[in-house]
């Protein structure tokens, strides 16, 4: 019987002691095929036009350009292309611009299967960005391109569909936080081409039993204003003021900045370097982005015994808009509610909301579904002002931090 007994402990211990942990499938009704699909390299290169004295280039990462050519007169065409197809339209460009003399051209974006979505901007270091005129763009009444005036010279001009962000500039973000005593910086594995997947771990004093946050960003490509709306919300958590210190104090931050390094390095419009949406791939993880991260937060919070309670997942389309749950947590039945309102109130501007069913394998319904916490994908608009996205994350922040160190 003691045998019997100790050999039962043993069992206990040792399958304990080497569990794995891993996060568990779920079989939503409207499930995705997130098995590769082929992708189409863009040819990184020089466009030389010598005879017209003009030249392009897509040598940075965060570049998209798939060929330039002079077409006549003063008119010039870049062509855009996606990775794959069939894909979300979101038609992103970047490239450089330069010619041997100053002069003014037409230059012609010309969409593969998709209608023209961001308004151009223009900058001379990739820093400093600026929106074209609106007289500076005719779009075709088909909407499948657009032609700007644009005004090139020796000096390389940078036009892009939104302000280029790629994975050095969330690198050097991520160093600058870490900075911060109660900041800690590491990767958690590689992207499916090998690049970092970044991730901040934010608290306070003891881990052990901390309900957690989980926090997402840059799932998609070209979603720059949902980046930035996560920067403001991340940097007022870490604002030295008594609020953002006893968030910090209570709760822990999990923090994935950069979900899609490959996407975002390489231009692409909306998938991974396997040719996938990687926020359709929160059921069966068959992405590596997804996988290393599900698991790594399953973990990471069941080894320090604590609780997923909330996951907020930074986006960008047309409008401002939250996607939530029809369906309660349990863990914060109210929080949904409470925090939009909140959020109206301080920012007095209307918050949209729109509540749906556990339906499809996104990541607002996987935190919802694998720990039973709030899931939100947090929208902010194409062509929302910068300045009111600073505010919008700054404020959704306080809100965030007000519920949840007083509930």
């Amino acid at each position: 019987m003691k045998l019997q007994v100790f050999s039962i402990l043993l069992i206990l211990f040792v399958n304990n002691g080497c569990r794995t942990w891993e996060a568990k499938p779920y079989d939503f009704p409207k499930p995705v095929d997130t098995n590769d699909r082929p992708i189409t390299l863009q040819d990184k290169r020089i466009y030389e036009l010598k005879n017209e004295g003009v030249y392009a280039d897509n040598l940075f990462d965060g570049a998209r350009l798939n060929d330039f050519e002079f077409v006549d007169d003063n008119l010039f065409r870049a062509h855009i292309h996606p990775e794959n197809e069939p894909i979300n339209p979101s038609p992103y460009y970047a490239f450089r611009i330069w010619s041997d003399e100053s002069k003014s051209i037409q230059l012609e974006l010309k969409y593969k299967n998709a209608k023209h979505r961001y308004v151009p901007k223009i900058s001379m270091d990739g820093k400093v960005w600026m929106e074209l005129k609106e007289e500076e763009i005719e779009i075709s009444e088909d909407e499948k391109s657009a032609v700007l005036s644009l005004n090139i010279s020796a000096n390389k001009l940078w036009v892009a569909a939104q302000e280029v962000q790629n994975s050095t500039h969330v690198r050097d973000w991520c160093e600058e936080q870490a900075r911060h005593s109660d900041v800690y910086f590491s990767t958690i594995g590689k992207s499916k081409l090998g690049r970092d997947l970044f991730f901040l771990d934010l608290h306070q004093g003891e881990i052990k039993g901390k309900e957690t946050i989980v926090i997402l960003g840059r799932q998609h490509p070209p979603e720059v204003t949902g980046w930035f709306a996560m920067k403001a919300f991340m940097e007022e958590i870490l604002a030295d003021q008594p609020l953002s210190n006893a968030f910090r104090a209570k709760y822990r931050l999990l923090v994935f900045p950069l979900m899609n390094p490959d996407g975002v390095d390489l231009g692409h419009w909306r998938h991974n370097a396997g040719g996938i949406d990687l926020n359709r791939d929160w059921a069966y993880y068959r992405q590596p982005e997804n996988r290393q991260v599900a698991n790594f937060v399953v973990k990471t919070t069941g080894q320090n015994k604590s609780s997923v309670i909330l996951g907020l997942d930074f986006h960008s389309t047309y409008n401002d808009i939250f996607y939530t749950n029809q369906k309660v947590s349990e863990k914060l039945p109210l929080f949904r509610t409470y925090w939009t309102e909140g959020i109206e109130q301080a920012l007095g501007a209307e918050i949209l909301e729109k509540p749906s069913h556990l339906n499809t394998p996104v990541s607002k319904n996987w935190i919802l579904t694998q720990f039973g916490g709030v899931g939100i994908v947090y929208e902010i608009g194409d062509n929302t002002p910068r300045d009111f996205i600073q505010k919008k994350g700054q404020i959704s922040a306080q809100e965030m931090m007000q519920l949840l160190v007083y509930r």
